[in-house]
């Protein structure tokens, strides 16, 4: 049986296979002179370049709508106790 590839590229979307080293994971998560996303050094498809300031906008942006989800469920728990008035024509 022939050997399959490990990495490449599928419809556009890239893939690797390969057993992942710690110097690969660190240079993949930092190029600076790449965009936005990178490709992923283990798997399918694209990652976030932390060198690109964009993708810190990105993460912050992502942990304020957590915390929010997070701290609207504990703020007002005394106001789904009460009955609600429902008039039907």
């Amino acid at each position: 049986m022939a050997d399959k590839p490990k990495s490449g590229e599928l419809l556009g979307v890239p893939y690797n296979f390969e057993r992942p080293s710690v110097s690969r994971l660190l240079s993949s998560y930092w190029q600076p002179g790449d965009g936005m996303l990178v490709e992923k050094p283990f798997g399918i498809g694209y990652t976030l370049n932390l060198a690109s300031w964009r993708s810190w906008v990105v993460l912050g942006i992502a942990g304020v709508l957590l915390w929010n989800e997070q701290s609207d469920g504990t703020a007002d728990e005394t106001d789904e106790d009460e009955p609600v008035e429902v008039v039907v024509d």
